[in-house]
C-alpha cells in the first residue's frame, strides 16, 4: 500500500515537471528569491513594491490573457497599446468634455473597444489579410487619432469627484490587495473556464490548430477568431479605462508598448505562435513574471533600460525550455507506447 501510494505521489510529481504551468511558476519563484536578495534592505518584497507590482501588472495582463485566446485561434494582434489609448481618451472625454455619468461614459467605452476589436477581426478574415498587417495598420491609426483629438494634450480625470465606489471599484484595495489585482484573478477565471469547458474553447483550438479540420465539423471559424478579436478590444478598453483611473488622466502615448508586453506574457505563459495551443493560467504567470523582472530590476538599483533586453532573453529561454519539454512528454509518451 505504502509503494503504491509513493509510487503514485512520484508519478504526479515527474508529470508536473512536464507540465508548463509548473515550470513557469517555478522561474516566478526563482526570479522572486533572486529579486530579494538583490534589492536594496529587501525593499522588493516591501509591502509598497509587493502593492505596487499588483496594480500596475494586471493593466498589461488582462489584455495578455484575451491576446492569448487570440494566439490559440491563430491570429496576432499589435493594436492593444493603440486601442488602450484610444479606449482611454473616450472615457476621459465623455466624462469630461460630454459630462456624462460614468457608468454610462465606461459602457460606451468598452462597445468602442468591442467595435475596435470587432473592427480587427472582420478585416482579417473578410479580406484574407494577415491579422499582423491588419493589426499593424489599425495601431498606427488609432494612435494618429489619439494625437488629432487630444492635440498631444493630456486629459485629465476625476472620478472621485461625482462618484468615488467608480474608482474604488476599479483602482480601490480590499484587505490590503489592489482591486485591479483581484480584476485579473476574476478575469482569468472567466476565460479558463470558457476556453476549457464550453463548446466556444473547442471552436478556439480547434481553428488555431487546423483551420480547414475545424470548418469540415462545421467550426464556424471566422466568427471564433472575430469574436476572440472582440473579446481583445473590450479588454483593451477596460484596461485603458482602469489605467487613466488610476493615473487620473489620459495621455497621447499611453499604451505604447503594450501589444509587445502582452504578446511576451503569453509566449513566456507557454502559448504556441502557431496557434492550436496555450492556456490562460500560463499567460497568468507569465504576466507576473514580466512585473518581477521589472520591478526586482528597478529595487535593485539596475537601469530601467535593461528590461525589454532582459525580458527578450527571458522570452527566448523559456520558448526553448517549453520545446524541451515538449519533446520529451512526445518521447515518453512514444516509450510508453513500445
Amino acid at each position: 500500500m505504502k509503494s503504491s501510494a509513493a509510487s503514485k505521489i512520484s508519478y504526479a510529481f515527474t508529470k508536473s515537471l512536464y507540465c508548463r504551468e509548473f515550470g513557469i511558476f517555478l522561474i516566478l519563484i526563482l526570479l522572486s528569491i533572486l529579486f530579494y536578495f538583490t534589492s536594496r534592505d529587501h525593499s522588493f518584497v516591501s509591502q509598497t513594491n509587493v502593492e505596487t507590482m499588483l496594480k500596475i501588472g494586471p493593466e498589461i495582463g488582462i489584455i495578455a490573457i484575451g491576446v492569448t485566446m487570440l494566439m490559440i485561434a491563430g491570429e496576432f494582434d499589435l493594436s492593444v497599446g493603440s486601442m488602450l489609448g484610444f479606449s482611454a481618451l473616450v472615457m476621459c472625454w465623455l466624462y469630461s468634455k460630454f459630462n456624462l455619468n460614468l457608468p454610462l461614459a465606461f459602457f460606451i467605452t468598452l462597445c468602442v473597444g468591442a467595435f475596435m476589436g470587432a473592427l480587427n477581426g472582420l478585416i482579417t478574415v473578410k479580406f484574407g489579410i494577415p491579422s499582423f498587417i491588419t493589426t499593424l495598420g489599425t495601431m498606427m491609426w488609432w494612435r494618429g487619432m489619439i494625437f488629432v483629438i487630444s492635440a498631444g494634450f493630456p486629459t485629465i480625470f476625476r472620478p472621485e469627484k461625482t462618484n468615488p465606489l467608480f474608482k474604488f471599484i476599479l483602482v480601490g484595495s480590499i484587505g490590503g490587495i489592489p482591486l485591479q489585482f483581484i480584476w485579473f484573478v476574476v478575469f482569468t477565471v472567466i476565460l479558463t473556464l470558457l476556453l476549457n469547458y464550453h463548446k466556444f474553447g473547442n471552436h478556439v483550438f480547434a481553428t488555431g490548430g487546423n483551420k480547414e479540420a475545424a470548418r469540415a465539423m462545421g467550426v464556424n471559424t471566422d466568427l471564433t477568431k472575430i469574436i476572440c478579436f472582440i473579446i481583445v478590444g473590450i479588454l483593451s478598453a477596460f484596461c485603458g479605462v482602469m489605467q487613466s483611473t488610476r493615473a487620473r488622466g489620459a495621455y497621447a502615448l499611453q499604451g505604447t508598448g503594450a501589444e509587445m508586453q502582452a504578446i511576451a506574457a503569453t509566449v513566456i505563459g507557454g502559448t504556441s505562435l502557431f496557434g492550436g495551443s496555450g492556456t490562460i493560467i500560463g499567460t497568468f504567470l507569465g504576466s507576473l513574471v514580466l512585473e518581477v523582472i521589472s520591478s526586482g530590476l528597478l529595487t535593485s538599483g539596475v537601469s530601467g533600460y535593461w528590461f525589454n533586453a532582459v525580458v527578450g532573453i527571458t522570452v527566448i529561454a523559456i520558448v526553448i525550455m517549453n520545446i524541451k519539454l515538449e519533446q520529451r512528454r512526445i518521447h515518453r509518451g512514444k516509450g510508453s507506447r513500445v
